[in-house]
């Protein structure tokens, strides 16, 4: 697909009254960005984040609520959004599993109410395919899987017959004790050749090439000094040929490094530095909590030259 959806969406994002964007006759798919190395001069697209969970580590329980849930959905559009992210299940360091059932019922209702008012692709953010299933029913495009199809037996074959887009991610561990000793002989290149590994069994599954995202997982078993390295290589990670989507938006490495950003609220710096550093490298994608501000960023490095064009 263009990627002409994203930008119209921007703009009617904007227009008086606040609400979402109008739908449109292909309304939910996700944009393909230019998977070429260095992004092939493409605009670099902003997922903004709605989690819909108790215990996000930056916005747990704000929109736990699916009314709060929409509303924020609602604001992330009218900042800039390009796409949803959706979750209703935490991947924080340490966090505890979700039931099926009930990550289903977090998520559906609040898939359902955006897909009522707007055309913005939507990316289920989950590991089971059982949830991403109903997900895509209910209007989602993408499925962000933090690892990368490999949680279920099913998950390969479920992506497949979907026929949604994939974000295959890197996480060393699982969730609860990924952050308890992350080692490493080389980060970069262990983790480019785990993401080339399951991109071509995604592609072996029957998944189309076009439709698969990588993302290095910056902060999923790894060590502040892990993610800078990924960072300061990322584009070994562009080089693969698939669009990358990197995810750092108040992320505790930012604090790891600038030692004032104990919490996550304080991190905001740290967080647009770390994507103008992403799309400098070619990533095709930003995951943020700061959608205004990360938008903003991207259209004035982009006004300089530092970045394609906003």
């Amino acid at each position: 697909m263009s990627r002409a959806l994203p930008v119209e969406g921007r703009v009617a994002a904007k227009r008086p009254g606040g609400g979402l964007s109008p739908r449109s006759r292909r309304s939910g798919e996700t944009p393909t960005p230019n998977p070429s190395p260095q992004g092939g001069g493409a605009r670099v697209l902003v997922m903004g984040i709605v989690n819909v969970t108790p215990d996000s580590f930056s916005d747990g329980g704000r929109f736990l609520d699916p009314e709060a849930a929409v509303d924020h959905a609602r604001r992330l559009i009218a900042e800039g959004a390009d796409i949803l992210d959706i979750g209703g299940e935490s991947t924080r360091p340490g966090a505890a599993p979700v039931a099926e059932a009930n990550e289903i019922a977090r998520v559906v209702p609040v898939i359902e109410a955006v897909r009522r008012e707007s055309a913005i692709p939507i990316s289920i953010d989950t590991m089971k395919p059982a949830v991403a299933r109903a997900a895509v029913a209910a209007g989602a495009g993408l499925w962000n899987d933090v690892t990368a199809l490999t949680w279920s037996p099913d998950s390969l074959a479920t992506a497949a017959a979907l026929g949604c887009g994939v974000v295959l991610m890197h996480m060393q561990g699982e969730p609860r004790t990924m952050q308890a000793a992350p080692r490493y002989d080389d980060v970069v290149a262990e983790v480019s050749a785990f993401l080339a590994a399951r991109a071509a069994a995604a592609i072996a599954a029957g998944v189309a090439r076009e439709r698969i995202w990588i993302d290095p997982g910056i902060g999923f078993g790894k060590r502040a000094e892990h993610s800078l390295a990924l960072l300061r290589n990322l584009d070994r990670i562009v080089a693969l040929g698939f669009p990358v989507l990197v995810g750092v938006s108040r992320k505790r490495s930012i604090a790891g490094i600038a030692g004032d950003a104990s919490r996550e609220d304080q991190r905001l710096g740290g967080s647009i530095a770390a994507a103008l550093a992403a799309a400098r490298a070619g990533a095709a994608a930003v995951r943020v909590h700061d959608v205004a501000e990360t938008v903003q960023a991207l259209a004035v490095a982009g006004a300089i030259g530092e970045v394609s064009p906003a």
